[in-house]
């Protein structure tokens, strides 16, 4: 049935969206030391833009220290520059062969601020998922246009949507708390 289609694609479609914003969250610093921090940092390798996290081995031996072993000795002045330019407020510091990153303790006003990032963030997977089921109601809408299912088929099925789109949005109000409560906890 058509309609069972989109629901299944729907619900696919904010799944990713939940773990869009799920991705986000764990790239942010709590001022724990954890691997996922590097995530999104980018090296210039070659002329090419290259993930960290394929150029080096990335550790927490402590608490409140990362250690990036790179594979490519070489490559450490320009990794050590792609930390010092992302937007993480991380000093590195190397030996020549590993590059050591201490976590500082978070201030308040960086709390607020990272808060305030979580909470776009979040919005930004809660948008994701509206327009997945705006678009749903829109096809819903097609099909009754092109009498393939009736008025009471659409309604159930935009029932449907909605819960689904109720439920992917409470998961993600969930994930916002928690790292929330993780971000403010001193």
């Amino acid at each position: 049935m058509a309609i069972d289609d989109l629901i299944q694609d729907a619900t696919r479609r904010m799944d990713k969206s939940v773990e869009a914003a799920q991705a986000e969250f764990t790239t942010l610093r709590t001022g724990r030391a954890s691997p996922a921090l590097l995530d999104r940092v980018q090296i210039d390798y070659y002329g090419q833009q290259t993930p960290l996290k394929q150029l080096a081995t990335i550790n927490a031996p402590e608490p409140r220290m990362l250690t990036i072993q790179p594979f490519d000795p070489n490559s450490v002045a320009q990794i050590e520059r792609a930390i010092q330019e992302s937007d993480l407020g991380l000093t590195p510091s190397n030996d020549g062969k590993l590059i050591r990153l201490p976590i500082p303790q978070l201030t308040e006003e960086r709390r607020k601020d990272l808060v305030k990032l979580v909470r776009r963030y979040a919005e930004e997977g809660k948008v994701a998922v509206r327009n997945v089921r705006r678009d749903v109601m829109r096809h819903l809408e097609e099909l009754v246009r092109n009498g393939e299912v009736g008025d009471d088929e659409e309604r159930r099925g935009e029932t449907q949507v909605q819960k689904l789109t109720d439920e992917h949005t409470a998961r993600i109000d969930e994930l916002l708390k928690h790292k929330e409560a993780e971000i403010m906890e001193v």
